[in-house]
């Protein structure tokens, strides 16, 4: 039997519902999933630090205390030492550039004004185009979720940028005024021809993981067209976190 015309929005509407609460679970599971896989890179960076990194710093002491009893003729074991010397060298510093790959201290400790302005001109200066920050005179407070967000909000933007961009200069603002904080990547390179469809694209994970996450704390992430060419990555949370 058809069912009455007069009844068919409200059985419409009644589907819909499922879907929403479907679509708001998985939401707030992926923000659970990020925000303990955030924790985990935390403690990794911290074991890295405080076990292979003091080792290494010790065993550097110890190579320099031994080069000094080599005898002055003994040309091979010095020019060995050196070698090792510098091996002991190359382990710290790929050590240091894991650590911060995996977690940014500079965050934990200092605040997100501090990570930026580290961050930033160092990636920069690495893939060859030019960088500039506009940043609050405040160090604002966030809590550790939203930092973290916002900070890999600019690490996603970055990466892309120098991936596909071609761009050579990029602005990264942070603006906030007291009741949310808004986190622009702005470019000059050769722009995306529909960005609303980079966002919805499959091939995109970091692009939409870093939206459901906005979502998760009540913000946004857009993606749009530069007024001047270029492209725009734009992500707003509110200053509180919703509550849940």
């Amino acid at each position: 039997m058809t069912e009455p015309a007069h009844q068919q929005p409200a059985a419409a509407v009644a589907s819909t519902a499922p879907a929403a609460d479907r679509t708001a679970e998985l939401t707030e599971m992926l923000g659970y999933l990020a925000a303990c896989w955030d924790e985990e890179r935390r403690l990794l960076a911290r074991q890295l630090h405080d076990s292979l990194g003091s080792s290494m710093t010790a065993l550097t002491m110890h190579l320099a205390l031994l080069s000094q009893h080599i005898p002055a003729e003994s040309q091979a074991m010095r020019d060995r030492a050196a070698q090792m010397k510098g091996l002991l060298a190359n382990i710290i510093e790929t050590n240091r550039k894991m650590q911060l790959e995996l977690w940014n201290d500079k965050l934990e400790f200092l605040g997100l004004k501090a990570a930026l302005a580290e961050l930033v001109p160092g990636f920069a200066a690495a893939h060859g185009f030019k960088a500039r920050t506009s940043l609050p005179d405040e160090d604002e407070s966030y809590t550790r979720t939203q930092g973290v967000v916002l900070l890999r909000c600019v690490e996603e933007g970055l990466r892309n940028v120098a991936a596909h961009a071609r761009a050579t200069e990029v602005d990264v603002i942070l603006d906030d005024d007291g009741e949310q904080v808004m986190l622009t990547v702005r470019d000059n390179g050769r722009g995306l021809p529909d960005p609303a469809r980079v966002l919805e694209s499959t091939s995109c994970h970091g692009l939409r993981l870093l939206r459901e996450r906005a979502r998760f704390l009540g913000g946004t992430l857009e993606l749009a067209a530069g007024e001047n060419g270029g492209a725009v990555l734009r992500m707003t949370l509110p200053k509180q976190a919703p509550a849940g």
